[in-house]
């Protein structure tokens, strides 16, 4: 695209326009947050990184601070927030994210392009009311307080970090009132990128040269020999490293799961649960000499797992269409690691896609709960006697982490190969600063035993 060409296309692109739209999508249930936002970028790649920058900034911080949000604009509201229609609702969310976190706008712009969104969008006779929300709390702005702690402790906390009651009320029963504030504002906190090196193509040294002659930043990750944190780029899949395959994303906290020396290079894994394939990527780059067979639910799951064997070009994994609460007898006793990242909440995540807090709930966690009780039952006749089952989430959850552990080995004849792990985003196994909210437990079968 050509200078005069970008120049047009930047002056007729309404960025607020677009987040509003994407503030929409995140709304539909079956939408989440970090594929909408990664759909959008990517048809607004020709935008300058300043632009895209202000697309990410207001789309994340509105879903992360909507409760906060919320509770801001009902004190300069007549109309109750559960009758404000739903796009006037987002687009009032939007603009006071504005005014609160984005002292770069000025007030008459942010006002004046949200009256105009909202006329655009079918909306005109709600003019006044847009503006004069907005202009209230711009002018009261230093006023707004927090409701008192004393009063209600759980309702406090909602506001302050902006996360649903329920899940207040469990984080702090679960770990405490000073644990739980360490874990929230971490949430709130600029999230870091991490890469693997596929080292089948590249050493790590080589990597990070390549990385640096693009003027990439990379610092390496302490405990991970093979792993870089990155910044300072301007669109990820423009890197030539990443174009060549020489990494793939992912988190320090997921690499974590199969470290401790259990997957050997000889080693037969299935990776039950795998896309789109990051541990699966992992297995196969230590196992060298041996095989991965990565699995998951439908053809969509399984497409994305082969996309990522094909980019960074490994001959030892495969990927496999299989519903992993049915049990497989030609798999029976066959791997020497199982690898089960079950489906959980992904409270451990909330930072990287913060729609989930909106879209999760007590019920669903139950389920989830009694869901990945029923693949680990499926999935523990596939490991050899003395093998192991690495058993992780990315969620922060004593009912879906250490209760299950327990459960599991109540059940079944294993034993944990040392303490499990639960990762807190603020702590990040005490020395990967930056990573995500996971848990990890490496469970060894005792010889002889199959199943009850």
């Amino acid at each position: 695209m050509t200078d005069d060409k970008k120049q047009k296309s930047f002056q007729q692109v309404n960025v607020r326009a677009i987040v509003l739209d994407i503030l929409i999508e995140t709304q539909k249930l079956d939408n989440m947050s970090h594929v909408v936002f990664g759909n959008a970028l990517k048809k607004y790649q020709y935008l300058d990184k300043r632009e895209r920058s202000f697309i990410t900034k207001l789309s994340q911080g509105t879903i992360e601070k909507r409760i906060y949000l919320d509770y801001c604009i009902e004190q300069f509201s007549k109309t109750p927030m559960k009758k404000i229609k739903p796009l006037i609702k987002n687009l009032l969310e939007m603009s006071v994210y504005q005014l609160l976190y984005m002292d770069s706008v000025p007030v008459s712009a942010v006002c004046n392009e949200a009256v105009k969104l909202a006329e655009k969008r079918g909306f005109k006779t709600l003019k006044g009311y847009v503006n004069g929300v907005l202009r209230n709390i711009a002018r009261a702005i230093d006023t707004i307080e927090l409701p008192i702690k004393e009063e209600n402790t759980i309702f406090y906390y909602s506001i302050k970090y902006s996360l649903p009651e329920w899940l207040v009320k469990m984080w702090i029963t679960q770990y405490g009132e000073v644990l739980f504030e360490d874990i929230a504002k971490s949430l709130y906190e600029p999230r870091k990128i991490f890469i693997r090196c596929n080292t089948k193509k590249v050493t790590p040294n080589e990597l990070k040269s390549h990385l640096e002659q693009e003027g990439v930043a990379v610092k390496s990750v302490e405990g991970l020999d093979y792993a870089f944190e990155i910044e300072n780029y301007d669109y990820l899949s423009s890197l030539q490293a990443l174009c060549n395959g020489e990494f793939y994303i992912q988190d320090s906290s997921s690499m974590l799961a199969s470290e401790g020396n259990i997957i050997k290079k000889d080693a037969y894994i299935i990776d039950v649960c795998a896309a789109p394939g990051g541990k699966s990527m992992n297995a196969a780059l230590k196992a060298i000499d041996g095989y991965v067979e990565a699995r998951d639910l439908n053809s969509y799951k399984v497409g994305l797992i082969e996309e990522n064997i094909s980019h960074l070009g490994l001959s030892n994994i495969c990927a496999k269409m299989w519903d992993a609460t049915i049990l497989d007898k030609d798999a029976i006793e066959k791997a020497d690691v199982v690898i089960a990242d079950l489906p959980c909440s992904g409270l451990g995540i909330i930072g990287r896609k913060p729609d989930i807090k909106d879209k999760m709930n007590p019920e669903k966690i139950d389920a989830l709960v009694q869901l990945q009780r029923k693949i680990l039952s499926t999935v523990t006749s596939y490991v050899k006697p003395n093998g192991v089952l690495i058993y992780s989430t990315c969620t922060i959850n004593k009912c879906e982490n250490d209760d299950n552990v327990s459960w599991f080995m109540k059940n079944y004849s294993y034993q944990l190969i040392e303490p499990a792990i639960q990762i807190f985003p603020q702590h990040a196994a005490g020395h990967i600063q930056g990573g995500d909210g996971f848990y990890i437990a490496r469970l060894q079968k005792r010889n002889g035993f199959t199943n009850n």
